[in-house]
């Protein structure tokens, strides 16, 4: 019979292959439809109003203006009279109208009596939080004052990283139309299976009458999971409204200040290590904010956790902000900057070249072997050894050189999901699935296995995904989707062919099922390509379709798929010291992530993780004025992201071979975003000669570091 196992390498036909994405075609053409694009019949558009203030209490509300406007439908009240509100853009109601502009028009005639409060909205001075800053505990491991008193070395650093908000193209929304006992939902989500629960929980209506369908996702990044007060008010007012559909998306300004963002990190590290460059000590004073609620504790020291005295304390900081949600990788990147930094200060600190320093530390990692392997074969691709020259010692005229290296550890092991494999007389293969394909590659990727798993060519795999009536699948986080989706495509696909298999036995002299095998298009015995028939033939034989239902679950993936991705990052950088303007030369990344389904895919994913480093690591920061609350920069113009001249040069090198590729599938979106910052800021230190201790690296704080404040001893 077929097993699940994956094929060896070298009898795979399409798993490894460099296939591109089944759906680039309509998307390059212009034919994708997104959740933005749909306008089914008597659409009417939804408009909110939110609160200025970062800090308020609401003392009144008057919506009969808005009600009495033209074109208006419903109107709806998010906050109530005496509600206290904590964040600026806090949706306070909501209007759907015939059109666009009569929807605004009324939103704006919304009369709020308000109280303004005082406010908290910079976390980065832990002086200024007072009772804002809840102290999270100490952490002791070892003796770090014996290891502080006995280190032969020891640098103390001060390091930050600010909040970023999640910047999707497309923004959070969707089109809903509450029809009689019946929802259809037009959604934007990252959870295509467990979107009408949740939605269902918000409106007081079963799961099971909403309907949720979605083709295409303009990005997601961790902040799509719910379906949000957005999808309730949206449901709320097509049901005021007669039952007709109702669209509405966030605006961009709204988008930045309340669709989640990635929480801050900074921290006061102090670092031990002996006179051969070991490090002895951590000691850490951490705080963080995402908002209203704080922030998590990072996971420092990052990557190097066998160190073997720690200290750790941390502060959670409580903010007037928007909320903080799931982020690509959430708490790594700020880790690994923290981490990464604090040990090149050490190894400048020594006199010592970071390559060595890290080298000779990996040891106090999970996976030594695999960062040795990986930071070796980076450094030979950006010519370490040839352009490495010592912190600050490499100009030519007011350009200065340097290099930096980052790390990176992350889980990816497949979630639960379920899919059907179908097999029609006429030899059509259809595959179900309620996943969803947030642009990564998911399309392609089953229909490759599928097509591995079933000898046939990918045209003829018939994929339906994106709607929540298909076997329910995990939402796409924490890197899972492509190990979970690609083990029950295998499954489902492997069961039923041995159907098919049974049922062929008596047409081939009684073969047993378990002697057959489907290659090229044909059912053949196995190593006797003579002794078959194609499989159009083969389907013929059967009365009826026949069908499988392939399950991966989590906690028993039957060796197709795994956890466990590390990743460095190299970058070199120049820097206009004149100026402070960075410029990303070239940028590194060796990465593994178990048996690579599509090495094009997975290393489009890593481009994209890479782009998104430069974003945080020059460019991306919420800019929020401390005198009246609001956010600065809320907008395309000022929310400043990388273009394609910011980027340089990308090096992606894929870890290809038998051993990992014996520990099965290993999720990628995320792994390879977490190092790239914390290089590219090492690479900066190491071409002026002193540490920028915050990013993104401005020219303003890159010549603030010149001149002397750095804030490392």
């Amino acid at each position: 019979m077929a097993e699940y196992k994956w094929p060896a390498m070298a009898e795979r036909s399409w798993i490894g292959k460099r296939v591109s994405r089944l759906d680039g075609p309509q998307k390059s053409g212009g034919r994708a439809k997104y959740g933005s694009d749909m306008n089914p019949a008597q659409l009417l558009h939804g408009a909110i109003l939110t609160s200025p203030y970062a800090h308020a209490k609401i003392n009144s509300i008057d919506t009969s203006a808005a009600k009495a406007s033209p074109g208006v439908t419903a109107v709806i009240t998010i906050e109530d009279a005496g509600k206290e509100i904590q964040w600026e853009g806090t949706i306070i109601a909501a209007v759907a109208a015939e059109t666009e502009a009569q929807a605004r028009d009324a939103a704006r005639k919304i009369k709020v009596d308000w109280q303004v409060l005082p406010h908290l909205v910079q976390d980065d001075d832990l002086g200024k939080a007072g009772s804002r800053a809840k102290p999270a505990g100490e952490k002791i491991q070892g003796d770090p004052d014996a290891a502080k008193t006995g280190a032969a070395f020891r640098m103390s650093g001060e390091y930050g990283i600010p909040v970023l908000t999640h910047c999707c193209l497309e923004p959070h929304g969707q089109v809903i139309q509450w029809k009689g006992d019946e929802i259809v939902s037009w959604s934007s989500t990252q959870s295509v299976s467990n979107y009408a629960g949740d939605l269902g929980g918000q409106i007081e209506v079963p799961a099971t009458a909403i309907k949720v369908h979605q083709d295409h996702i303009g990005g997601g990044f961790g902040s799509k999971f719910q379906s949000d007060q957005w999808g309730a008010f949206c449901a709320q007012l097509s049901k005021q409204s007669g039952g007709r559909p109702v669209k509405f998306f966030l605006d961009r300004n709204v988008e930045l200040m309340i669709a989640g963002n990635r929480p801050s990190h900074y921290a006061k590290i102090t670092l031990g290590a002996d006179n051969a460059g070991k490090i002895t000590l951590w000691e850490s004073d951490s705080w963080s904010s995402g908002g209203f609620a704080g922030g998590n504790i990072p996971p420092i020291p990052y990557v190097f956790t066998k160190i073997a005295n720690q200290r750790l304390s941390h502060n959670a900081v409580s903010t007037n902000n928007g909320p903080q949600r799931a982020w690509r990788a959430p708490n790594h990147p700020q880790a690994s900057y923290l981490t990464c930094a604090a040990i090149d200060d050490l190894a400048a600190k020594m006199g010592k070249d970071p390559l060595e320093v890290f080298l000779a530390n990996f040891d106090l990692t999970a996976r030594g072997d695999a960062y040795t392997r990986q930071l070796k074969k980076a450094a030979k691709l950006i010519d370490w050894a040839g352009n490495w020259k010592g912190r600050g010692k490499n100009r030519q005229g007011h350009i200065a050189h340097g290099l930096g290296i980052g790390v990176a550890t992350w889980g990816g092991a497949g979630h639960d999901s379920r899919a059907t494999a179908r097999i029609h007389p006429d030899g059509t293969v259809e595959l179900e699935c309620g996943t969803q394909d947030l642009g990564t590659g998911t399309r392609t990727i089953m229909t490759q296995v599928a097509a591995e798993t079933l000898g046939l060519p990918m045209d003829a795999i018939r994929l339906k995904i994106g709607e929540n009536a298909y076997p329910p699948s995990g939402a796409s986080g924490g890197s899972t989707t492509a190990g979970g989706v690609s083990s029950s495509t295998r499954i489902a696909t492997t069961d039923v062919l041995n159907l098919l298999f049974e049922q062929l036995s008596s047409s081939l002299d009684n073969t047993p099922a378990a002697n057959l095998e489907a290659r090229n298009g044909r059912i053949q015995v196995k190593g006797n390509p003579a002794k078959g028939m194609s499989w159009r033939e083969a389907c013929r034989k059967l009365a009826s379709p026949i069908e499988a239902l392939g399950h991966n679950n989590p906690r028993n993936p039957r060796g197709l798929n795994t956890g466990g991705a590390a990743g460095v990052q190299v970058a070199k950088v120049s820097v206009d010291t004149e100026t402070g303007v960075v410029t990303l030369d070239k940028i590194v990344a060796v990465q593994d992530c178990g048996l690579i389904l599509n090495p094009k895919t997975a290393e489009s994913q890593v481009y994209g993780a890479m782009i998104m480093s430069v974003c945080g690591a020059l460019y991306e920061e919420r800019i929020v004025d401390e005198l009246t609350g609001r956010m600065l920069n809320a907008d395309m113009e000022f929310y400043k992201l990388a273009g394609a001249p910011d980027i340089g040069e990308m090096v992606v090198e894929m870890e290809i071979d038998p051993e990992n590729d014996a520990r099965g599938v290993i999720g990628l979106g995320e792994p390879p975003v977490i190092s790239g910052i914390a290089a590219i800021g090492n690479a900066v230190a190491n071409a002026i000669g002193v540490r920028v201790p915050m990013v993104p690296l401005t020219p303003r704080r890159v010549l603030d570091a010149m001149n002397g404040n750095g804030r490392i001893s």
